[in-house]
C-alpha cells in the first residue's frame, strides 16, 4: 500500500478522536476549529527567552546579515521558479514531498524515518528562531504549539500581533527573516557534516559495486528486482562503480529489453519512459554505492557513518528547500511580509499592498500549476 494511505488513515483517526474527546482536550490547550486543530502551550516561552537573552547583540547582528541574505535568497528562488515555467511539463519545479510516500510528479523520495527527523528539525529551528528574535526585539510571545491543517502538520510561535505591528520596520524584518535564515544556517552545518563524514568513509570502507536502495512502485523493476540486491552487470556491461552505473542506464531507450545481473540472479526488464526525460529508458531503480568494510579496528561501529550521512543529507535538503520556499514573495509566507515591509520604506500602503497581493497571486498560480502538472 502506498504510504499516503497510512497518513490518511492516521489523520482520520486523529480527527475522529478529536471530535469525540473535544471537551477533554480543551482543558489541555487544544483548540479544534475545522479544518484546523491547534495545541497551544506557554511552557517553552522561558526557554526561548533564555536563549534570546544569552547574547542579544549576537542575535541582532546575525539577523541584520540575515535580512540581506534573505532578500538575496528571495530573488534567487523567485527567478528559479519563474524560469522553470518553460520546462514544467518535463520536470515540475514544485512538488509535494511527504516522508515515506511516492508523490506523482516528484523525483524525490524521502525515507520515512530520516524524513520525519529532518522535518522536525525544519519546524523546530524555524519556529524557535522566530520566537528568539521576537523576544530580542521586545515582542511578547503569547504561545507556542503544534497544528494540523486538515492533513498538513505544522508548528508555530505566536507573537503578540499588536506589539509586532507597532515594532520598528527593521525589527519586523529581523523577526520574519529569522525562521528561514535559521533553516539555511542549519543546512550549511548539515552539508559540512556530510562532507566530514564522506571524507572519513574511505578510512574504513571500499566501494565494491552498486546496491539497490529502492524500487519505484509500478515501474519496470517493481516485482522483479528487490531492495538490497547488488548490481553486477546490465546487458553485459559490468557495473563496478557509480560511474559505470550512470553511463550504462543512460544509454537505453523506452521499450528496450534489458538483462540485469545481480548477486541474487539475472532478470529481464522492459524499460518504460523516464519521467524526467521521455527519450531515455526508465528502470525504476534508486541505487547507491555499495561498500565493504576493510578496516574492522572499531568492529561494526563504522557502519553507522552511512546512517548519519543519509540523515544529514535530508536535514540539508529539507532545511534548504523549505527555508528558500518560505522566502518566496508570497503572502502568507515570511517572504511576502518581508517584501511588503521593504516596499513600505518608499511607497504608500495604497501602492505596495496591491503590488505584493498581485505578486502573491502570480506565485501561487505557478506553484499550484506545477503541482497539478506533476500529478497529471
Amino acid at each position: 500500500m502506498n504510504g499516503i494511505y497510512y497518513y490518511l488513515i492516521a489523520f482520520a483517526i486523529i480527527w475522529i478522536l478529536s471530535a469525540i474527546l473535544h471537551d477533554r482536550l480543551e482543558k489541555y490547550g487544544v483548540e479544534i476549529n475545522f479544518p484546523v486543530i491547534m495545541w497551544k502551550t506557554k511552557r517553552l516561552r522561558g526557554l526561548i527567552s533564555r536563549i534570546s537573552n544569552f547574547s542579544p547583540t549576537f542575535w541582532r547582528w546575525y539577523m541584520n546579515v540575515g535580512i540581506v541574505v534573505a532578500f538575496g535568497a528571495m530573488i534567487f528562488i523567485t527567478w528559479t521558479l519563474i524560469s522553470s515555467i518553460p520546462s514544467v511539463f518535463d520536470i515540475p519545479a514544485v512538488s509535494i514531498v511527504i516522508p515515506g510516500v511516492e508523490m506523482p510528479g516528484s523525483s524525490i523520495y524521502i525515507p520515512f524515518f530520516y524524513g520525519l527527523i529532518a522535518l522536525a528539525t525544519v519546524l523546530i529551528v524555524h519556529e524557535f528562531s522566530h520566537g528568539i528574535q521576537a523576544v530580542n526585539e521586545k515582542i511578547s510571545i503569547k504561545s507556542i504549539g503544534l497544528l494540523l491543517f486538515a492533513i498538513i502538520p505544522g508548528a508555530f510561535v505566536e507573537p503578540d500581533e499588536d506589539e509586532l505591528k507597532e515594532a520598528k520596520k527593521s525589527s519586523r524584518l529581523r523577526v520574519y527573516a529569522a525562521g528561514s535564515i535559521a533553516n539555511i544556517t542549519l543546512a550549511i552545518i548539515a552539508i559540512l557534516l556530510v562532507s566530514l563524514i564522506s571524507a572519513g568513509i574511505p578510512n574504513y570502507f571500499a566501494e565494491d559495486g552498486i546496491a539497490i536502495d529502492r524500487i519505484v512502485s509500478d515501474s519496470p523493476s517493481d516485482g522483479i528486482l528487490k531492495e538490497g540486491m547488488v548490481l553486477e552487470a546490465i546487458d553485459n556491461h559490468q557495473i563496478a562503480n557509480s560511474s559505470d552505473y550512470t553511463n550504462v542506464v543512460s544509454s537505453f531507450s523506452p521499450g528496450d529489453n534489458v538483462s540485469v545481473k545481480t548477486d541474487k540472479g539475472t532478470y529481464t526488464l522492459t524499460l518504460d519512459k523516464n519521467p524526467s526525460n521521455e527519450s531515455r529508458g526508465f528502470f525504476g531503480i534508486q541505487a547507491n554505492k555499495h561498500f565493504e568494510l576493510i578496516n574492522d579496528s572499531l568492529g561494526p561501529l563504522p557502519w553507522i557513518l552511512f546512517e548519519l550521512l543519509e540523515l544529514f543529507q535530508w536535514v540539508f535538503m529539507l532545511n534548504l528547500g523549505i527555508g528558500l520556499f518560505n522566502l518566496l514573495p508570497l503572502k502568507p509566507l515570511d517572504g511576502g511580509y518581508m517584501l511588503e515591509i521593504l516596499l513600505s520604506y518608499k511607497l504608500s500602503e495604497k501602492v505596495y499592498k496591491p503590488i505584493v497581493n498581485a505578486l502573491s497571486v502570480v506565485m501561487a498560480v505557478i506553484i499550484v500549476f506545477s503541482i497539478v502538472v506533476g500529478f497529471l
